[in-house]
């Protein structure tokens, strides 16, 4: 797999992914496996949830969003393998219908002092729905290779 090496990234560097349409179907097919609620499972269920209506699981939206970073521009050499998480927020529900993009923007670069071959990249991936809403908003680590 080839891509971006730690040096070839820099603070404010942006990148952008394509496009995912949410799909009813997959919306209750996830809720099924991984978050089986009723604002998640059925229209019906959803209609007196705080939602109003059916809404895919957070998980579902950062599942896709993993699904966007993987096919988009950001390509870490080695691929996109996270750290962790320094924040984590859905501030408006993803919908049937829904388009999601995702864009990321590289918000620190740093070599590791106990390994010389690779450093972490801190990414700020906000993913938006066709209206431009923001459905998921996280800041995340990743591990990068250097330059060998």
């Amino acid at each position: 797999m080839t891509g971006r090496y730690l040096e070839d990234y820099q603070v404010g560097q942006t990148f952008g992914s394509g496009i995912a349409w949410i799909e009813a179907e997959r919306i209750t097919s996830f809720a099924a496996e991984f978050d089986p609620q009723p604002f998640h499972l059925s229209e019906e269920g959803a209609k007196g949830s705080v939602f109003g209506g059916l809404a895919a699981s957070g998980w579902h939206t950062a599942a896709v969003t993993m699904r966007l970073l993987v096919e988009g521009d950001l390509k870490p050499a080695g691929g996109v393998i996270g750290l962790g998480f320094d924040e984590f927020r859905w501030p408006k529900p993803v919908r049937p219908g829904d388009e999601l993009r995702a864009a990321s923007e590289i918000v620190d670069v740093k070599p590791s002092k106990s390994r010389p071959d690779q450093g972490v990249i801190k990414v700020r991936v906000t993913t938006t729905n066709q209206k431009g809403d923001v459905v998921q908003l996280s800041v995340v680590n990743l591990l990068v290779r250097c330059r060998p």
